[in-house]
């Protein structure tokens, strides 16, 4: 669907759901507590041109796709959305005993549910993994499979395919925070102005375009980054396996109701970042 038919008549209204990487997670917080993430800036956008938008954010942290499947997907159906964003099932494939067979029928009943609708349906090919995070290979039979159903129904009329997958930059650690699982801000943007663009709105800025070479961190330095990652996040994530807690366990969403966009914030180039690579 194109940007400016979305944006022809007011009172859209543009529904997300999934997990941490719609929720927002690690992008600037807001003056509630709560992330900005790159969906936020997709409704930001889209009410510059409507200030009539209506938004809602149903994503919550640490969910599974059959989660999504059960609570988030019938209350966005039933909302009637002009707009839906959908991604999940990474937190499956990160899994040990992943059930792939599961996932992927839940996947089709989520994106079969969400295409019955009026909506324009916007998809991900999820990033790669290969090039920054170690021992990921393994992943790659369940990715792989997560993004042939993505291609499979991103043919369908009114549906949307943003490819993360095959953008390079996203190698670069700057577009990821210190827990290398979330997008940093940097990050965010570039996902929000992918989103934008595959929607046909005109471009703010090359969201493919690497970030200005640095220097690498000294080795010391690097190190003790390796040391505090796998104390800060990498342990307490293999904690909740053990103890199938989640993070998001108890935790609302952060937009539950649809809600007008307050204070729309541009879409800019974002400030080269200018710190060493990990």
């Amino acid at each position: 669907m194109d940007f400016t038919t979305l944006s022809a008549h007011q009172g859209k209204l543009m529904v997300s759901v999934g997990d941490s990487f719609t929720e927002g997670m690690c992008d600037d917080l807001q003056p509630d507590g709560s992330f900005r993430g790159w969906a936020d800036r997709v409704a930001e956008r889209l009410a510059a041109d409507d200030p009539h938008l209506r938004y809602a954010n149903l994503a919550v942290r640490g969910k599974l796709i059959g989660q999504i499947e059960r609570d988030q997907v019938p209350v966005a159906a039933a909302l009637e959305p002009d707009l839906i964003t959908l991604a999940g099932g990474l937190n499956d494939v990160l899994r040990p005993r992943c059930d792939m067979k599961v996932v992927e029928a839940s996947v089709r009943s989520c994106i079969t549910q969400l295409q019955a609708g009026k909506a324009t349906l916007v998809l991900f090919r999820p990033t790669d993994p290969r090039r920054r995070m170690r021992g990921s290979q393994r992943l790659m039979p369940n990715v792989n499979r997560l993004i042939e159903l993505v291609d499979e129904y991103g043919e369908a009329p009114n549906t949307v395919v943003v490819d993360l997958f095959t953008a390079r930059v996203f190698d670069d650690p700057r577009m990821w925070d210190e827990d290398r699982l979330h997008f940093s801000p940097q990050g965010h943007r570039r996902v929000a102005e992918a989103v934008l663009q595959a929607l046909g709105a005109a471009p703010s800025f090359d969201w493919h375009a690497g970030l200005p070479p640095v220097r690498p961190k000294p080795w010391l330095q690097a190190r003790r980054q390796d040391l505090r990652w796998l104390r800060v996040y990498l342990l307490p994530w293999i904690g909740r396996r053990i103890t199938g807690k989640s993070s998001g366990d108890g935790r609302l969403a952060k937009r539950p109701e649809p809600t007008p966009m307050t204070r729309p914030t541009p879409m800019t180039e974002p400030t080269p970042m200018t710190e060493a690579a990990e």
